[in-house]
């Protein structure tokens, strides 16, 4: 494999050659096995990085040239010196590997097999943690490949290929789709399914969102996805709801674009249909429960009393509590119970408790990064607020799923995404950590 990635490098025999051998590299990689993989991304790493003595020797030209360099009086040769130099320190900064990575693009299914590449560079970083190099040049590389200006949106309906259908069978992440029927029901005329697409991978979706046109804000993903219920008149719905954003390529982890998809649909939807006026999603909460789960250690700081009496009361009804549990624990074990929402005294009395620390939770910040930023605690909550939707709405078990149930205790949140103010909220979170949140929310962690 050495020999086959120097000979790719060295490009002999001209441009054409020089992919021909990138095909060849590729090919011979796919066959490895994993431990086969691993050793070659090591080699990688190890090999084909950047060499600090060429850096050294280049910034020492650069230095050289600069110095002779004197306002207008430069010579042409002093200015053509000074050129090469810089170019000389340009090309030593760049990493052997990534020249190597860039033969891939203009070869038929290159750049999906860097994607690809990047996945298997991901799934070998959760173990181990010399890759970083790898990884980085090829996050970085992919970025600019997949610049927002550069993709295609596409609205997929019933009739569209039935290879992508498949594939949005398999890539949804959100709220999974059971047959060829819920995907149907997904594509009704009063539902629209849009992805983005790289020209040089025309057959592979990115990212895809669905939404639904309703008449007001949903709060039950169940009743959204109900296939009895009756078609909605697109032209008498006032509201888009964006309920599942789906990333489907591995290798393009931290190469953002959700942002850019929610507000170009958000775009078409509204020049096609003016009557939608307000666009807002019905997302999961999928780190509520471990926040919880995390406080129950803080009891002064978690529930108040009141909160705290409530709970302990519902915990005296059920059996094999401990009679010493803290309030706290005793609301792990209730939420731990299969199908308590179905217990309407047991959901009853939880439900203020459980909407005012869901509103706590939203309006929390913590510390992210070197320098200093805060972001939501929640992963989803953090990725609408960074593209500056506002909090709208908690939901009381808007997913009864029983994925929905374990990662956020049943409770939706709709973001809305006020076209007109999504710049401002934006700068404000990522400035400062300050979330848009509207006022029925803040009422709600406020505790009234």
């Amino acid at each position: 494999m050495r020999r086959r990635i120097d000979a790719c490098l060295e490009g002999r025999g001209g441009e054409v050659s020089a992919r021909a051998q990138a095909a060849d590299l590729g090919e011979s990689y796919l066959v490895l096995n994993s431990a086969g993989r691993l050793r070659f991304l090591q080699m990688l790493e190890r090999e084909y990085d950047t060499d600090p003595e060429a850096i050294e020797e280049a910034i020492d030209r650069f230095r050289s040239a600069s110095a002779r360099i004197d306002g207008e009086e430069r010579s042409k040769k002093e200015g053509r010196e000074y050129r090469i130099a810089l170019d000389n320190l340009r090309s030593a900064l760049i990493p052997r590997r990534l020249r190597l990575f860039k033969r891939f693009n203009g070869l038929n299914g290159g750049v999906k097999f860097l994607v690809d590449l990047r996945a298997d560079v991901i799934d070998a970083k959760r173990e181990r943690q010399d890759l970083v190099g790898v990884d980085e040049d090829l996050r970085a590389l992919l970025a600019s490949w997949f610049d927002p200006g550069f993709l295609k949106l596409r609205r997929i309906t019933w009739e569209s290929p039935a290879f992508i259908l498949e594939k949005l069978i398999g890539y949804e992440a959100v709220h999974e789709i059971r047959s060829w029927d819920d995907l149907k029901n997904r594509l009704e005329p009063d539902r629209r399914c849009y992805a983005f697409f790289h020209p040089n991978m025309h057959a592979e979706p990115l990212i895809f969102v669905q939404v639904a046109l309703v008449r007001g804000m949903s709060s039950s993903v169940q009743a959204l996805l109900d296939p009895t219920a009756p078609l909605e008149d697109p032209h008498a719905a006032d509201c888009a709801i964006f309920y599942s954003i789906s990333n489907c390529q591995r290798g393009l982890s931290g190469v953002s674009f959700g942002n850019f998809l929610i507000k170009q649909v958000a775009t078409d939807i509204a020049r096609e249909l003016p009557n939608i006026k307000t666009f807002a999603t019905l997302s999961p909460l999928p780190d509520f429960r471990s926040w919880l789960d995390a406080q129950v250690d803080k009891e002064a700081e978690f529930l108040d009393p009141a909160q705290a009496t409530t709970i302990l009361e519902l915990a005296d009804k059920t059996p094999d509590n401990p009679a010493d549990i803290s309030a706290g624990a005793a609301l792990r074990r209730l939420l731990d119970r299969p199908n308590w929402n179905e217990d309407e005294e047991l959901a009853n009395a939880l439900r203020p408790i459980l909407l005012h620390l869901a509103a706590r939770f939203l309006g929390e910040t913590r510390a992210s990064g070197a320098k200093g930023g805060k972001r939501s605690p929640d992963r989803v909550a953090h990725f609408h607020l960074d593209n500056g939707a506002r909090i709208e709405r908690i939901n009381w078990l808007g997913d009864i799923s029983k994925r929905g149930l374990a990662q956020s205790a049943g409770i939706m949140v709709n973001y809305r995404y006020i076209l007109a103010d999504v710049e401002k909220n934006h700068e404000a979170y990522c400035t400062t950590g300050e979330a848009s949140i509207a006022p029925e929310v803040k009422r709600l962690a406020n505790g009234k």
